[in-house]
């Protein structure tokens, strides 16, 4: 009996989905035993990469987040998957995906993973909300406009404010503001880029005392301070647990993964058909721009069964594990699973997705991404726990990223 261990992030929709891709592969592979390896994400980078978990052979497979690919790349963690497609290939590799799902893959001329779920971040909103007759009737008598997608982050705060009711248990917005080393950097990212800014100059030195860079801060701290709009748990939850407050219907409209919208045509939600995605609001004048980071498989470097390693990525490569990952509340990440009819009737969220990951960014690589994150993560604790200058704050992260050299190339 041969066994193929992985590791991956302990979140249900992921283990769901792998135990049935697991079963399957099983099922078709005699002899062959996957053995899944569920922890959090703080633990699957240290088992994965900082204890040398991939590099070392302790596990042939992991789930990993592309903000720590450069790392795995440089660390000699990770197999380059270029070699193995060329004698082995996936159909369609590369075209069969959004070029936002393989440019964050490719490092130092090296394939170093395949993708596996996707967001892109968007705005998730509550549909049944903004065509609610009554609501539609009052936002308009108060504001002399239609109630509809805010398209601007002042329309966006207007928006919350008129949709909130904390007394039914609804709040306009909500943001995933635990300092876990993820969501606060894409959401710092997005505040930035949003409004015609840039957090990183050509030479791939962090730059965070910018004017813009400035008001994003100011509108991020000013947005979790009032508890008129923003859910008062945003401090304490991460991406997946803002979501579930989202789609417990807590919230009107969020910030946040595709994931979410996809998630809540599930069978038995509370939401099933009153959920629709829109671009993320800009300021005037500047596009609305979305973030490509998402979850994708690496072989391990030190793995000994890496012919089977490769036969279990090629499975999940194809067209019908791809599509029926959806079945799970993971998203697809072919182009074929985005544009199948089947699936568009039952997640109409779906028909949106490939539009909003053409305007999808990209955060630089490098092996100090985590370094740079734990960096935004006190600065946004700080912004919302403190008084504080927004300037003081960043003008002391700034010094800390000087003295510590972080630069991206």
């Amino acid at each position: 009996m041969k066994t193929l261990r992985i590791v991956h992030r302990n979140y249900s929709d992921f283990e769901n989905a792998l135990e049935d891709e697991a079963r399957l592969f099983e099922e078709s592979h005699p002899g062959v035993s996957v053995e899944l390896i569920s922890i959090g994400i703080h633990e699957l980078y240290d088992a994965a990469l900082k204890e040398g978990g991939l590099r070392e052979g302790r596990y042939d497979l992991a789930l990993l987040v592309t903000d720590w690919l450069a790392e795995g790349v440089a660390t000699g963690s990770l197999e380059d998957l270029y070699p193995w497609q060329q004698t082995a290939p996936i159909v369609d590799w590369p075209h069969g995906w959004a070029a936002s799902l393989v440019r964050p893959l490719l490092i130092d001329g090296r394939l170093s993973s395949l993708p596996w779920h996707d967001g892109p971040e968007c705005l998730v909103y509550r549909k049944d909300l903004f065509a609610d007759s009554r609501l539609r009737a009052g936002h308009r008598a108060g504001t002399g406009r239609d109630l509809a997608p805010p398209t601007t982050w002042a329309e966006f705060e207007e928006t919350a404010h008129f949709l909130s009711d904390p007394r039914e248990g609804r709040y306009g917005t909500i943001f995933a503001a635990f300092p876990d080393g993820h969501n606060t950097l894409y959401d710092f990212a997005l505040q930035v880029w949003s409004r015609g800014g840039e957090l990183f100059d050509k030479n791939g030195r962090p730059e965070l005392t910018s004017t813009v860079t400035v008001q994003a801060l100011d509108f991020y701290r000013r947005i979790l301070g009032d508890s008129s709009l923003c859910h008062p748990q945003s401090p304490q939850l991460d991406s997946t647990q803002s979501g579930d407050v989202f789609l417990a219907g807590e919230v009107a409209m969020m910030v946040n993964w595709f994931g979410f919208a996809a998630r809540s045509e599930r069978e038995g939600s509370p939401l099933a058909g009153k959920v629709a995605i829109a671009p993320i609001p800009a300021n005037p004048g500047h596009k609305p721009v979305s973030l490509s980071v998402f979850w994708a498989m690496a072989m391990g470097a030190g793995s000994k069964q890496k012919e089977l390693a490769w036969e279990f990525l090629r499975f999940l490569a194809k067209p019908e594990t791809d599509l029926g990952r959806t079945r799970h509340g993971t998203v697809g990440v072919r182009l074929s699973t985005w544009r199948d009819a089947g699936l568009q009737a039952r997640i109409p969220a779906y028909a949106n997705i490939e539009e909003i990951s053409l305007g999808a960014r990209q955060l630089p690589v490098g092996p100090k991404m985590a370094a740079f994150a734990s960096v935004i993560d006190r600065i946004l604790t700080r912004a919302i726990t403190t008084a504080d200058s927004t300037m003081r704050i960043l003008e002391e992260a700034q010094h800390e990223i000087d003295r510590g050299e972080i630069r991206f190339v």
